[in-house]
């Protein structure tokens, strides 16, 4: 699925609410260099020094399809999620061999498969440029703002790394535009799939258990990065430590949060209450019934839906608990009162101004322009594929600082590897999401307004989707390709109905970034560095930043939590699973569950829940316990961390992981690898090394 539309549910760009310091001990998402270890040393009476923080630093992956993840042997060996891997097994399988039920062990290395789109990243290092981003703003304003900006983040990006073949570079905004900071990564563009347990056991409980706890899911795989052919040796990794977690001890998840609102205003937080998140619960619970009926209609539909399904259903039940936060009087009350406490902080002033009137009057005029921004680009990966090409000959013709974000000398490897890279394309898929895209189009600006015409001429919804993808080669990875090389005159010339109709969208779609970037986003920019301005006067300087996909740290303890009164025990155990078991789905045993029960040993922990304070993107960042060895896998949180993105509330606030016991209990005796159980302990690994 394309994030855009997702990422449009929420505003575009987080300004400082009001939080002083982190309200509760295990508070925060905390950058690498902005570790509070006085802080920690003074909770638990322990900090981790300088050398720990970089040995896990350089052993943490960032996985570019969205998760987090960790090397855990020296010859590459990537630990992450079973639902971070299920697309690639999904774009690996066929109807004959189905990776994602069936699950994958590769048996040595020469049988490991490469993961379409998927690169690996690790941060190298991480370079305070703010003082060159506001000097090159300046002044500036609006839309004027936004392109100096991202001026100076193209040329910085493009500075920091020039061998863009084994290095990236990304300008992170900080703050809402308070801060500034440059990581520099090395990436791995070869990620293969390595082992992978069944559907059924990564996932069991299915929609019911998702959010919630106890949990018994083997929700774990493996990756290993590759270079020139060869499996890659890093500098630094992990030590796996498949023992039980013990309640109380401290842990750590060091992984990649997506995007948190923690520092909304509370007029940012009206228009996703109000506006974003009500219309994307209808029309996502739209699609999610159109796309059960249709894989209703064959198993070969119901295998290539069903990870775009999985992804439908997750998002609905995020949104479902942010909404219930945000219509939670008790919740919103603490937030609006820490945005008192900022103003009152802030009083006569001078130098800050008035920047949550700013940011009331930039949300207004949002309002006004978001639906034709949210609804004028539909939704498939046919569509992507056309937008990118379409886009990319016209930004690659541009000097370098003028192009947009995504198109620039930084960014264009990544962008043209997930182009190319075959994966299947299911044209009934394909044509559910555009109809469904397009029809949601009418549905919310109108029959008669001027886009709706635009988007959909004479034709229906129905109709035109199903004409644009019956008449697109754009599924064929040697004709993207094609149309890549040949750039500009190769796209003109171009007679694909979905190029064509992308050529047709896109003079609209600047046209709205443009009005976005005057009325919104540049005025949230400015608004942004004058709340930070304000917080670090009232508070300091040592505060955590709201998430931006980007590496960060965060600490906890084992610990469970009480649920209407009742103590929820921070452990399960395999056995449990078996004692869950009903036999009717979504509560039925994996196969190889049923089949190896005698062998496996039912004590083993299985999952178990923290308080480290984590969010989507998190997913797959190793647990760590002091001594710097791997304990676990965050996956999930409970059903209370869902309201995390506005606020942590550490009385019941867990983050659920799948403890190491359990992955190597699964090693070993229910989809055994016996090379990899040796890699793991320090030995070498299979063939093909």
């Amino acid at each position: 699925m394309t994030l855009r539309r997702l990422l449009l549910t929420s505003a575009l760009i987080a300004t400082p609410l009001a939080a002083p310091s982190a309200a509760f001990a295990d508070e925060g998402m905390w950058t690498f260099d902005g570790f509070p270890a006085a802080r920690m040393q003074k909770d638990y009476g322990w900090s981790p020094d300088q050398v720990w923080l970089d040995k896990v630093r350089g052993a943490a992956v960032r996985l570019t399809g969205g998760c987090s993840a960790s090397f855990v042997s020296p010859e590459g060996l990537i630990l992450t999620n079973h639902h971070c891997i299920v697309s690639c097994a999904q774009d690996l399988s066929t109807a004959e061999n189905d990776l994602v039920a069936n699950g994958f062990v590769a048996d040595d290395r020469t049988k490991e498969r490469k993961c379409p789109g998927q690169q690996a990243e690790v941060v190298t290092a991480i370079t305070d440029v703010t003082g060159s981003i506001k000097g090159a703003i300046g002044t500036a304003t609006g839309q004027a703002l936004v392109k100096a900006r991202d001026a100076a983040i193209a040329d910085l990006e493009k500075q920091g790394c020039t061998d863009t073949k084994l290095t990236r570079c990304q300008v992170v905004t900080l703050f809402g535009g308070g801060q500034y900071k440059l990581y520099q990564y090395r990436k791995y563009s070869d990620v293969r799939l390595v082992w992978a347990p069944e559907f059924q056991a990564a996932f069991f409980g299915g929609d019911p258990d998702n959010f919630n706890y106890p949990r018994y899911a083997l929700d774990a795989s493996f990756l290993r990065a590759y270079e020139d052919g060869k499996p890659v040796k890093v500098a630094s990794h992990l030590k796996w430590n498949p023992r039980a977690p013990q309640p109380g001890e401290a842990t750590f998840v060091v992984g990649n949060p997506g995007s948190t609102q923690r520092l909304f205003t509370t007029d940012q937080l009206a228009f996703q209450r109000e506006v974003s998140l009500p219309i994307t619960l209808a029309i996502y619970s739209e699609l999610r019934g159109r796309l059960i009926a249709a894989m209703e209609q064959s198993e070969a539909k119901k295998r290539e839906g069903a990870d775009t399904l999985f992804g439908i259903e997750n998002s609905l039940k995020v949104y479902i608990g942010r909404q219930q936060a945000l219509n939670s009087p008790a919740f919103t009350a603490r937030l609006a009162a820490a945005e008192a406490d900022l103003k009152a902080k802030s009083a006569g002033n001078a130098a800050i101004g008035d920047p949550w009137g700013d940011v009331k009057q930039a949300v207004g005029a949002y309002r006004e322009v978001y639906l034709p921004y949210r609804f004028v680009v539909p939704m498939s990966q046919l569509y992507d594929y056309a937008e990118t090409l379409v886009r990319a000959a016209e930004e690659r013709g541009k000097p370098n600082a003028e192009r947009l974000p995504g198109y620039t000398d930084s960014s264009l490897p990544l962008t043209e590897k997930q182009l190319l890279d075959e994966r299947p394309v299911y044209p009934w898929l394909e044509q559910l999401q555009l109809g469904w895209s397009f029809s949601k189009a009418r549905e919310y600006l109108g029959a008669d307004d001027a886009d709706t015409r635009l988007i959909l001429g004479k034709e229906s919804p129905e109709g035109l989707a199903a004409r644009l993808v019956a008449g697109s080669k754009l599924a064929d990875p040697a004709f993207r390709k094609a149309l890549w090389e040949g750039g500009k005159a190769a796209i003109e010339a171009s007679d694909d109905p979905l190029i064509q109709y992308a050529r047709k969208i896109d003079p609209r779609e600047r046209e709205l970034k443009k009005l976005v970037d005057e009325r919104y986003t540049g005025p949230l920019a400015a608004a942004g560095a004058q709340l930070t301005q304000a917080r670090f006067a009232a508070y300091g300087d040592t505060q955590y930043p709201d998430a931006t996909f980007t590496l960060r740290i965060s600490y906890g303890k084992v610990a469970g939590w009480k649920e209407r009164g009742v103590d929820v025990a921070p452990v399960t155990t395999l056995g449990g699973a078996f004692d869950r078991a009903t036999g009717n789905e979504p509560f039925n045993l994996a196969k190889a569950f049923a089949a190896n029960e005698a062998k496996i040993a039912k004590s083993t922990p299985y999952d178990f829940v923290t308080t480290n304070d984590i969010i989507g993107g998190n997913s797959g960042s190793p647990v760590i316990a002091k001594d710097g060895s791997v304990i676990g896998a965050a996956f999930d949180g409970n059903i209370h961390s869902l309201g995390g993105n506005y606020g942590y509330e550490q009385d019941v606030n867990r983050t659920v992981v799948v403890s190491a016991a359990v992955v190597q209990e699964a090693l070993k005796s229910i989809y055994p690898a016996p090379a990899l159980v040796k890699e793991l302990a320090g030995g070498k690994g299979g063939k093909g090394k």
